[in-house]
């Protein structure tokens, strides 16, 4: 029987491109409504292809999930086409920002909105809404995607997935690229997102350290495999996990070798 309280369930996911390449051989996880899980691991894990599996974007890229079920808010997601999950509210921001870049930041965000009925004075509200979590798209509204910098574009393409209404919200790396101080922006609006709001949202990062800081728990991929799982503040505590993913150690203590930490629990 699904469990209500979980809005998105991967289950022992395995996938391939051009039915020879393995990308992902044993990933599992589930997100409960309402929370932030950080998928971590390093560049090759098998963190996009994750993502692209749950919004079923695999087949558009010579890809498929030949084992495994993927089940968003009890639904299978192999049986659903990404368009209609996206009108059933699974929103993914791809890695790269994606913007239009001959249409201004607003053109931007409303284009997210295309596609779903509500009227002008809706769209206005959601676009004031969205302004609030991002002040500096209202001071960028009427400039052109393409003279903004790379946090205001990751903040577009945000806020244009926002545009859709989701419940579900997906990020493949969104502080690639970016200065500390604007990942830190990006992310504390997330949260603010998530606490006000309730959206549940799904974050792939291999900047560790700021997705734990913001997540409520995280699963940790290696070589296409879920190898680790748990509350976030957890993980960061941990003097393997610090060591291995976040590049830090306390004075004064021995850190664990740089192989595989010891599981908070197994992941199956």
């Amino acid at each position: 029987m699904p469990n209500d309280d979980v809005i998105l369930a991967v289950d022992t996911v395995h996938a391939t491109y051009n039915h020879a390449i393995t990308a992902l051989h044993g990933v599992s996880f589930e997100l409960r409504r309402g929370q932030i899980l950080a998928l971590l691991g390093a560049n090759g894990a098998g963190k996009t292809t994750t993502l692209k599996a749950v919004s079923n974007l695999l087949p558009a890229e010579r890809g498929q999930v030949n084992a495994g079920t993927i089940r968003y808010d009890g639904s299978d997601v192999s049986r659903r086409k990404p368009g209609d999950l996206v009108r059933a509210g699974l929103v993914q921001v791809l890695e790269g920002r994606h913007c239009f870049k001959s249409l201004t930041v607003e053109e931007n965000l409303i284009a997210g909105g295309i596609g779903r009925s509500g009227s002008r004075a809706e769209i206005n509200g959601d676009l004031e809404r969205i302004y609030g979590y991002f002040p500096r798209l209202r001071e960028k509204r009427r400039t052109l995607s393409g003279l903004t910098s790379g946090g205001e574009q990751q903040m577009t393409a945000i806020g244009r997935a926002l545009m859709s209404r989701p419940r579900l919200l997906v990020l493949d790396e969104p502080s690639m690229g970016l200065a500390p101080i604007i990942v830190q922006d990006i992310f504390q609006s997330l949260k603010k997102l998530n606490r006000e709001t309730g959206l549940s949202i799904l974050v792939a990062e291999q900047n560790s350290a700021v997705a734990l800081r913001y997540a409520d728990h995280a699963t940790v991929l290696e070589n296409g495999v879920s190898v680790l799982a748990g509350a976030a503040p957890e993980l960061r505590q941990r003097e393997d996990i610090r060591a291995f993913y976040l590049g830090q150690s306390n004075p004064g203590q021995q850190a664990s070798p740089a192989t595989k930490p010891a599981h908070l629990h197994a992941v199956a």
